[in-house]
């Protein structure tokens, strides 16, 4: 039986909702305006009409030239080089034919770039990792601009992709919206072996071939990376705030159950268009209780730091106003229920079988941890997601009731028996800004640190000190200059394997950083998204190396022990930043460095009215 809402979550949900009361009341405005003027393919004209479906065959032309069927535009991140995206080669394919198997029509609308972050982990590309975010945002409404479609279907996996498709999608929030995910790759080599050689090479005493050997051997087979980081925590939020089919996360590519469920979209798609008895447009999905029911499932999995930046900017693509103080609050009786590396040693697929989402969605549902009164695009009501998708006898898809139990309790765990009483996850704030610390995966001995400070500008010097022995101590490492104003706020896991030794050395070590670590964070405690960043004269700039910094998770304050007069009275630290401004593609973003809102507000391009300042973003 369902419990009353949490009193915590309720609060959360309606001081968030009134907040957002008049931007949220704009956004519905506008995509009412939209919906409102009907089927748009209708009003093209004729020469319009005719290129949108010229290259169709001749069933599709006929349908098209109807306008009395649904079509459906398929936005897609394909390309073969990466795993995650590959899988969506053959999904066009499927969809069309289910989509003609109702009656529908279904056209690739348009392509959006997909990059690695573990690809470009430590070189120059990773500086434009985060900004994809928003140029797949924008490549997601060049797509749809044709106004050819009644609904779309979103085929994305990773970090940055899923929520720049989603900003996309919700800009056209009067059309329905599917997200397609293809799958995880089937499990490799066990997690903690490949940090085990991570770890010896950081030392120099694994060679280069050992450590390829070992991370060809964990990603190694189409399909998603295993570990739990942004790509899976956004196939989570997906599922929990109604967008996926329920039970569609975490199915392996290339399989029958993942055609099947692909088809199916297709089929569910067309079924909620307006022109059908069951329209169901994202922009009305993706409320307030759903935005609230993804942060939850963040907490209670554990997972990607980057959520505070993407949910956050998801959202205010809907009109609605997310804050760091809202996960905070939310985090402190949200229970943590799953450990899935790098917070395990299990991996998604352990995940997946001990019961999975289904499982978790039932659980927070019981206790009254989620919004279970959502529209879904399965239909009304999120107790639909407490499902396993399977195939029957016959091959078709079918739903079962989600084990009532766990099926591997070092995995998955019911609220009554977490592995915390809380998410994990904190806001800090003091004198050098505002950042946030995740301690899912951090001893409590390590919770609190207080150390002396050594001040990078770049990671590569960091990994230089440490083989030459100059931090083999307690120490907070601040890198900083990290911010999306500086250099787009790169992924700083390069980082962890060096700062990991330290801490098995039995040292006390801390990070302290503008820029980003991700859900691959582990188990060293990093204060990271500091706000406003160095680069817009943050308090982090005005750190002199010496000064002692305490990171306190427990507290939540991000402090420098040093005198209030005369850290005020510091001229900041500047830091030539022109060999992060050209090259590889980065001369072309300096617009989007140039108008990026702070981390706090999503770090987006489209937040250009909200540029950081010290005086807004500080606590007082």
């Amino acid at each position: 039986m369902m419990s009353p809402l949490n009193p915590i979550v309720a609060e959360v949900t309606e001081r968030i909702r009134e907040r957002s009361r008049d931007s949220r009341a704009a956004y519905l405005a506008r995509i009412d305006g939209a919906a409102g003027r009907g089927p748009h393919r209708a009003r093209l004209s004729c020469g319009n009409l005719a290129h949108g479906f010229a290259a169709c065959g001749p069933n599709d032309k006929d349908a098209l030239r109807g306008g009395a069927s649904p079509n459906i535009g398929i936005v897609s991140a394909y390309n073969d080089m990466l795993s995650a995206h590959q899988p969506f080669e053959r999904f066009p394919f499927l969809i069309k034919n289910a989509a003609r198997g109702v009656g529908a029509t279904a056209q690739v609308a348009g392509g959006v770039p997909a990059m690695c972050d573990g690809v470009t982990q430590g070189r120059d590309g990773m500086e434009l990792s985060l900004f994809s975010r928003d140029v797949i945002a924008l490549s997601t409404a060049v797509a749809l601009s044709h106004d050819m479609f009644d609904a779309g279907l979103y085929l994305g996996v990773c970090d940055k992709i899923v929520p720049g498709l989603m900003i996309g999608a919700l800009s056209f929030g009067h059309l329905p919206a599917i997200f397609v995910p293809a799958g995880p790759m089937p499990s490799g080599i066990p997690n903690d072996e490949k940090s085990r050689v991570r770890q010896r090479y950081a030392e120099g005493k694994a060679t280069r071939e050992e450590l390829l050997e070992a991370e060809a051997a964990s990603y190694h087979a189409p399909g998603t990376c295993t570990f739990y980081g942004t790509a899976n925590s956004n196939q989570m939020l997906m599922e929990i705030m109604g967008l996926h089919l329920p039970g569609a996360s975490f199915v392996n590519p290339n399989t029958p159950l993942r055609d099947a469920l692909t088809a199916e979209a297709a089929r569910r798609a067309a079924a909620i268009t307006a022109l059908g008895e069951d329209y169901r447009p994202i922009g009305r999905i993706v409320d307030e209780r759903a935005i609230v029911n993804g942060v939850i499932g963040l907490h209670a999995t554990g997972g990607s730091t980057n959520h505070l930046l993407h949910i956050v900017a998801i959202a205010a693509a809907a009109g609605i106003e997310l804050r760091l103080e809202d996960f905070d609050a939310l985090s402190a009786v949200v229970p943590l229920l799953a450990r899935v590396y790098p917070n395990g040693s299990a991996d998604v697929n352990h995940f997946h079988a001990a019961g999975g989402l289904a499982f978790m969605i039932g659980e927070l549902l019981d206790a009254g941890l989620l919004h279970g009164d959502v529209e879904t695009v399965a239909g009304p009501g999120l107790q639909r997601y407490r499902v396993e998708a399977r195939l029957d006898e016959a091959g078709d898809l079918v739903h079962a009731p989600a084990a009532q139990i766990s099926g591997d309790l070092a995995v998955l765990r019911p609220v009554a028996d977490p592995f915390r009483r809380d998410g994990g996850l904190r806001v800090l704030r003091g004198n050098l800004g505002t950042g946030a610390i995740k301690v899912s995966a951090v001893p409590d001995d390590r919770q609190v640190i207080e150390a002396p400070c050594r001040i990078f500008s770049e990671q590569e010097e960091v990994k230089q000190a440490f083989e030459r022995g100059e931090l083999d101590r307690d120490v907070v490492v601040v890198v900083r200059f990290q911010g999306p104003q500086a250099n787009g706020m790169p992924e700083l896991h390069q980082l962890t394997p060096t700062l990991s030794v330290l801490q098995k050395r039995g040292h006390r070590v801390a990070l302290v950083t503008d820029g980003r670590m991700s859900g691959a964070s582990g188990q060293v405690p990093a204060a990271i998204h500091v706000s406003p960043e160095a680069a817009c004269g943050g308090p982090l700039a005005r750190l002199r190396d010496g000064d002692v910094v305490r990171v306190d998770a427990v507290a939540g304050t991000l402090q420098a022990l040093v005198d209030a007069a005369d850290f005020e009275g510091r001229d900041p630290a500047d830091a030539d930043l022109a060999a992060h401004h050209s090259g590889m593609g980065r001369e072309l973003f300096e617009l989007f460095r140039r108008v990026a809102g702070p981390a706090t507000r999503g770090a987006s391009a489209f937040d250009a009215g909200a540029a950081p300042t010290r005086e807004s973003e500080i606590p007082s």
